[in-house]
């Protein structure tokens, strides 16, 4: 009974928060979600990485090993999606991203959050920061057709990171207004992720469903059984355990929707694939939580 408590207590507020994002945008009301997104990215979660890993515990070794972990596991999933859609005869430039992508921003890192406190948000910043590398180089790329470097340097995260480094190595403090200020800012984060993710979901449209449950499934499964599999190899146990199987088993991301929408590059295939990979993942949600904790 502890354990279902436990469950329903990091399931709650997901389900809570994506709802509200979800209803309200099928209600009617207004919902800019590229200007939350903007805010999210470039305010909410610069400021919230500097407060949890400027004070985390969490050793220089250790985000190595997640970062690592994180690259390994995003290259095997291009490996196996590039196998999976030359068998299926698809589109690599098209499908690729979704398959390959995962969703680790407004969904994972709240996961790792109600899951393992502040220390997994840390571990899940540690995956966070190369998955968004990955998104915005290899995805926006993939979609354009074209590499921008400027994309990736004008990321707010990767400096967010590097001067919460060298906060923690020098065991610098922030004057408590501003430290208070950043921690206001950095807490809209992750409910404003999860109302984004509800209000995205409700815009979108399945074009071909059977294209969306076969690439669903196999995006949901690969990514349970690689985020098992490199935590066996690379010797991973306990939080940071956990965090690496959360993260690879999270569905299709909504950017892979957004950049295939800008783009022109089959939006509404990438929406089913997104839509339903994530609904699925809702309904897998309790089991995947019960195997990490």
């Amino acid at each position: 009974m502890d354990m279902l408590g436990e469950i329903f207590n990091v399931v709650a507020p997901i389900f809570v928060c994506c709802g509200i994002g979800f209803f309200w945008v099928k209600n009617g009301f207004d919902y800019d979600t590229s200007l939350i997104t903007r805010l999210v990215t470039n305010i909410g979660f610069p400021c919230l990485i500097f407060s949890v890993m400027s004070k985390s515990e969490m050793t220089e070794e250790i985000f190595e090993e997640m970062s690592i972990a994180a690259f390994v596991s995003v290259v095997i999933f291009f490996a196996l999606g590039a196998t999976f859609l030359k068998t299926l005869k698809l589109s690599q430039l098209a499908y690729l991203p979704s398959l390959a992508l995962a969703n680790t921003g407004n969904m994972g890192l709240p996961l790792c959050l109600f899951s393992f406190g502040s220390t997994g948000l840390a571990y899940g910043f540690a995956y966070f920061w190369v998955q968004i590398l990955m998104v915005f180089c290899l995805g926006s790329t993939m979609a354009a057709k074209s590499l921008n470097f400027k994309i990736i340097l004008r990321l707010p995260l990767i400096w967010a990171i590097a001067v919460a480094f060298v906060f923690n190595y020098f065991d610098f403090k922030l004057p408590s207004g501003f430290n208070n200020t950043v921690k206001l800012l950095g807490d809209f984060a992750i409910p404003l992720c999860l109302i984004t993710l509800g209000a995205s979901l409700a815009d979108l449209k399945i074009n071909s469903i059977k294209h969306s449950v076969i690439f669903s499934f196999f995006r949901l499964s690969s990514g349970f059984l690689i985020g098992v599999l490199l935590s066996e190899l690379l010797g991973f146990d306990g939080v940071v355990r956990g965090v690496l199987i959360i993260m690879c088993s999270m569905p299709s991301a909504v950017f892979n929707y957004l950049f295939a929408e800008l783009y022109h590059n089959q939006p509404q295939e990438i929406a089913g694939i997104v839509l339903i990979s994530t609904i699925c993942s809702f309904a897998t949600l309790p089991l995947l939580l019960w195997f990490v904790m």
